[in-house]
């Protein structure tokens, strides 16, 4: 069956073959609510794979062109490998600029581990140097090298063991995202589909009656099919719409700055919820098809 007779079978009311499926009772909230609530869900495993993509490439692009030259010393000597650091990266090929952190940037970024109370001042704490990579960046091996010789208490951190992780989370996180929209879908057209077989059990002396009179399987399926798929649509489209309405009360990343609050969806990734009603009917309709000529089968 092609989308155009999908759209077709669905959108053609016909008002006898309705009768056939009652307009309420448990089925139809069973329909409506399975599919508004696997909606919602939806729009929570869509925001999370595509938040796990854009920090990844956030926190990849962050690193892949930055390095840290971490340097040991004495107190009397920081100052003068720091120096002399930093007059081997100005003429390293590949580094595009260096610079050392200040003591208020590294208190920075200790301050979440250790909390604003410790005294850091009495602590030896290590200068940490941060260059950024130009063009086919530079030779890291022969880097270490001339600090091993320059400065013996200089150690190069060019953050491949952070990247790898990353790219690794990255991916499972996707794929996590990917399998829960895949289980909301099978969750759904198998709720769908007891709540059809249910509906075709209550209606089993309708059934015979329409057969009496010369009404095909077809027809007396269509009826149900066409039911079921706009119960599944209405409801969908509910749950996708309270699902946006949750993901932008979520605070802003800029707000807050961390990857809980970055689940909302950006730019283009906004239009991407309001495909699930859609995929939800289409899933409804080939539940409700397959539930209803397996049942009708039972029933001759």
């Amino acid at each position: 069956m092609t989308l155009r007779e999908l759209l077709s079978e669905i959108a053609t009311p016909d008002r006898q073959a309705d009768r056939v499926v009652p307009p309420s009772g448990h089925t139809a909230w069973l329909t409506g609510f399975t599919a508004g609530t696997m909606a919602f869900l939806a729009v929570f495993a869509l925001a999370l794979s595509l938040a796990a993509g854009r920090l990844a490439d956030r926190w990849g692009e962050a690193l892949e062109r930055t390095a840290t030259i971490r340097i040991s010393a004495p107190e009397e000597q920081m100052e003068l490998q720091t120096r002399a650091v930093l007059d081997l990266l100005a003429t390293t090929p590949g580094v595009a600029s260096a610079r050392a952190l200040t003591d208020a940037e590294e208190h920075a970024l200790l301050e979440p581990w250790f909390g604003s109370d410790l005294p850091l001042d009495t602590l030896p704490i290590p200068r940490l140097i941060e260059l950024q990579e130009e063009g086919q960046g530079y030779d890291a091996q022969g880097l270490r090298q001339r600090l091993a010789a320059e400065a013996p208490g200089a150690i190069l951190d060019d953050h491949l063991r952070w990247r790898q992780p990353l790219a690794i989370a990255a991916s499972r996180l996707r794929l996590l995202g990917t399998v829960s929209i895949l289980l909301i879908l099978a969750s759904t057209a198998a709720m769908i589909t007891l709540a059809a077989n249910a509906s075709l059990a209550a209606n089993a002396q309708v059934i015979g009656v329409l057969r009496l009179v010369g009404a095909r399987d077809i027809y007396i399926a269509r009826a149900f099919v066409r039911r079921f798929t706009l119960r599944a649509l209405a409801g969908a489209a509910a749950g996708t719409a309270g699902g946006l309405v949750a993901v932008m009360l979520l605070p802003s990343a800029d707000a807050a700055g961390g990857f809980l609050t970055g689940l909302g969806f950006q730019g283009a990734g906004w239009l991407l919820p309001f495909l699930l009603p859609p995929v939800a009917a289409v899933t409804a309709f080939l539940a409700t098809r397959a539930a209803a000529f397996r049942k009708l089968k039972e029933l001759t």
